[in-house]
């Protein structure tokens, strides 16, 4: 194997550990139970807010420059560090990283020692996660090197065995076609993939640069192929995970997210499957708790100019993550739905206009037009999500195109863009010559 190929495979497989995490193996096997046979056009929904606008979101930011800094110089000076403040934070200490500690101890620690205290497995965790962040040049290569090619054989087996040997038919729903759809596309928000991906992407470009790709070209091409080997795995992974949960038997909707995987485990693998599945999850939670941590120490260490060493910050996030990791995973997931409901139109918004539009758009007020719009619906959406709106409020939003499923953001988002771009072209105008 030729040095480039082998780059490609440890950014890669780095990129695919990052964005994989405590919800990422959550979330698949609970919406398989809701949607039965809808199963398909869940995985495709699903896909493309966990899996195709993550890899996007690198895209957005490598055609731009090195970081979220140049991503956002994009639009407005002022919003890289407001926005970046905010999805470092969610994907930080607020919520990710706080639930991949609980994860780990609901699923892989709790089935086999019922009697462990979550306090203690917190501060054991977040120990390990502390020492392994701490240096953050060799974030990348410890995770692409050793710990992601034994998570994916395992979780790989987990998939083959069960779809090999299917447990049960297709659960009942009351889901329609579309309402399946629209739930596999929302419940993809929960992953905060979309978020963490134009983080991540800094880390990223700094390895490739790092290992010699400098030119802007060779370091596009390179990040490029990397975040497509990331995306292949989180393709089977997640599609597997969800069909996993959609044959696994069960129909109540009552069960915890833990427990469901648990038994799925248990169904497919037997005892011994716990086991496999403690060390997965171990890995996983791991894995992302180390990048999430590093993204953050080295996030706000540039916001402050060094004026706060990075690991003090590293220090700083893994005490607050340890204090709320104790309040378990269904209550962080919950607690997640109001900030992303709000974040997440916004960050799509920035992502998809850059990447589609930026090459042949340089003017910044059709990108701020956009953010507008998808601002207003994510402002709306979040009162939605509090039940702060009426019934007469809700109905006439409804009269927003696909508000009702929660992308009222998209037509909002166009007609900012084209009167953003209308302003910015008459500004361009040549004045009429005085007489």
């Amino acid at each position: 194997m030729n040095r480039k190929n082998k780059d490609i495979l440890t950014i890669g497989f780095a990129l695919f550990a990052m964005f994989f995490g405590a919800g990422n193996l959550l979330l698949p096997p609970y919406l398989g139970i809701q949607v039965g046979s809808y199963v398909w056009v869940t995985i495709f929904a699903f896909s493309l807010t966990g899996i195709l606008l993550p890899f996007l979101g690198v895209l957005s930011v490598v055609q731009s420059g090195q970081s979220i800094t140049d991503l956002g110089a994009r639009v407005h000076s002022y919003l890289s560090p407001i926005l970046g403040s905010i999805i470092v934070l969610c994907i930080g200490p607020l919520i990710a990283i706080p639930r991949t500690a609980a994860t780990t101890y609901e699923v892989g620690i709790l089935p086999s020692f019922p009697n462990f205290s979550p306090i203690l497995a917190s501060i054991l965790f977040f120990t390990v996660a502390w020492i392994l962040t701490i240096r953050p040049s060799k974030v990348v290569d410890i995770i692409g090197n050793i710990l992601t090619p034994v998570l994916l054989v395992l979780l790989l087996l987990l998939i083959v065995v069960g779809v090999v040997f299917v447990q049960g038919d297709y659960g009942p729903t009351d889901l329609t076609s579309m309402e399946a759809f629209s739930l596999g596309f929302i419940e993809g928000y929960q992953t905060l993939d979309v978020m963490a991906s134009v983080i991540f992407a800094g880390i990223i470009i700094s390895s490739a640069t790092d290992k010699g790709y400098t030119e802007r070209k060779s370091k596009i091409r390179v990040v490029t192929y990397s975040g497509l080997l990331a995306t292949f795995c989180l393709f089977i992974i997640y599609g597997g995970l969800l069909y996993l949960g959609a044959t696994s038997g069960v129909s109540d909707l009552n069960i915890g997210r833990s427990a469901l995987l648990i038994h799925i485990t248990q169904s497919v693998l037997g005892d011994y499957g716990l086991l496999a599945i403690a060390i997965s999850i171990a890995l996983a939670c791991l894995t992302t708790a180390i990048a999430l941590t590093s993204a953050f120490g080295i996030f706000f260490n540039n916001l402050f100019n060094g004026k706060v060493g990075y690991k003090t910050l590293v220090t700083i996030c893994c005490v607050i993550s340890a204090i709320l990791a104790v309040n378990g995973v269904d209550n962080i997931i919950q607690f997640a739905y109001p900030p992303l409901a709000f974040v997440y139109p916004v960050v799509i918004t920035l992502v998809l206009y850059i990447v589609i539009l930026g090459p042949k758009v340089k003017r910044r007020e059709p990108y701020i037009g956009a953010l507008i719009g998808s601002t207003i619906i994510g402002f709306f959406s979040l009162l939605k999500v509090l039940g702060l709106l009426s019934p007469t409020a809700l109905s006439v939003l409804d009269y927003i195109p696909l508000f009702s499923i929660d992308l009222g953001w998209i037509v909002p988002s166009l007609i900012g863009f084209f009167i953003g771009l209308a302003v910015a072209r008459k500004s361009e105008s040549p004045k009429s010559s005085a007489p």
